[in-house]
């Protein structure tokens, strides 16, 4: 029984040394560690080239002058002579309101100035023969006052019974909505059968004349409009630029898009030439305030660094590029600030100076310190 025991306790101390012996050996052995794969990549020279576009926004042309036309009196609405986008002149009759109830209290109002009229002449015929009376001494000059009296009160009703027909008419008339100016029916916002209150809007005409382009500008970018600086305008159909000039900018911004409107005349100096449609779209070109003169010509330019957006990436809450370092050829993390697009480019306002190479392709798939290579074409490697 004790041979048996001991000869237990020889075998688990085996074990025991056995599993000591792998754990000394695995700590003394030292993995070696993976190399990263030698990138190729694409490298770009960091330079500054002047700026191939301005800022530019998009707008559309409005009438200067739009008015919202409504009835002066309520009714319903049992015509309407024009339709969305009809050219109207001075007094034509836009549309029609049912005139029956009005025309019947003119009736009324023509009556009542009747009856007035009436006894207007009632009274000045009494008051003749109460005069000839009097100039015989046949009544007092009491009497004759009264008779004064009730002419100058017969006067008076009568007055105000024209006033009140020539009121009673004005409403029947007002039953109609008459252009009170040339221009383009742009939008309809009634239609027959319809009842409407005194003063709602029925139609909207642009009124002949002038014309402006309206234009959204960024919160950012509204401090760069001035009132009086010149535009271009470059129509989106044709291709054809305008001048033009800021004329308005608005005092707050919309409360939706967080956007300022601002409205640019379109100064066509040629009488000749024939102003964009209504509704055409137009892209405002404003000038830039910060331009750099060129020494060898009248033109003005402005230079800028700009990269490709393939060369960005994020890193953490800043925007980066890698940097090549031709010694060790090896790439870095550079922080860099972009203050704008310039077509489908990147300017670069601070992080780079010209000289650098940068990695243009490929950049979430390097590591900081990592070892590359110039990428280089086929054809290039077939011609060595």
């Amino acid at each position: 029984m004790r041979h048996r025991f001991s000869s237990s306790l020889s075998r688990v101390g085996a074990i025991g040394l056995t599993l000591a012996a792998a754990i000394v050996l695995a700590a003394c052995s030292k993995q070696s560690p993976v190399e990263e794969p030698v990138r190729a990549v694409k490298v770009l020279t960091v330079g500054a080239s002047p700026l191939q576009s301005t800022r530019e926004f998009a707008g559309e042309v409005r009438a200067r002058t739009e008015s919202r036309l409504g009835f002066r009196v309520a009714g319903k609405i049992v015509q309407r002579q024009v339709d969305l986008g009809q050219h109207v002149n001075v007094g034509d009759v836009l549309a029609q309101l049912d005139a029956q109830d009005y025309q019947l209290t003119a009736d009324a109002a023509r009556a009542q100035a009747a009856a007035a009229r009436t006894n207007r002449d009632l009274a000045a015929a009494d008051l003749q023969r109460y005069r000839e009376l009097r100039a015989q001494n046949f009544i007092s000059d009491a009497e004759l006052d009264r008779r004064e009296a009730q002419l100058k009160a017969a006067q008076a009703q009568l007055d105000q019974a024209e006033a009140q027909l020539t009121t009673q008419g004005n409403q029947a008339r007002y039953a109609k909505l008459v252009a009170d100016a040339a221009g383009v029916v742009t939008a309809i916002e009634a239609e027959p059968g319809q009842v409407v209150a005194a003063g709602a809007p029925v139609l909207r005409i642009a009124q002949d004349g002038p014309r402006d382009v309206v234009f959204s500008v960024p919160e950012g970018q509204v401090a760069l409009m001035i009132n009086g600086m010149p535009v271009q305008l470059r129509i989106w159909a044709t291709g054809e630029m305008l001048p033009g000039r800021v004329r308005e900018v608005a005092a707050s911004a919309d409360p939706v898009t967080r956007t300022f409107l601002v409205k640019a005349s379109i100064e066509a100096s040629d009488s000749a030439r024939k102003l964009p449609p209504l509704g055409a779209t137009v892209a405002v070109l404003p000038s830039t305030p910060v331009q750099a003169k060129n020494a060898n010509t009248n033109a003005t330019t402005m230079q800028a660094i700009k990269l490709p957006s393939s060369a960005l990436r994020q890193d953490g809450q800043v925007t980066a590029v890698w940097v090549l370092d031709t010694a060790t050829m090896t790439v870095r993390s550079q922080p860099v600030q972009v203050s704008t697009a310039d077509g489908n480019e990147a300017v670069i306002a601070s992080g780079l100076q010209p000289g650098q190479l940068v990695v243009a392709t490929g950049v979430h798939v390097l590591s900081p310190g990592q070892k590359v290579t110039i990428y280089q074409p086929k054809s290039a490697q077939a011609a060595e």
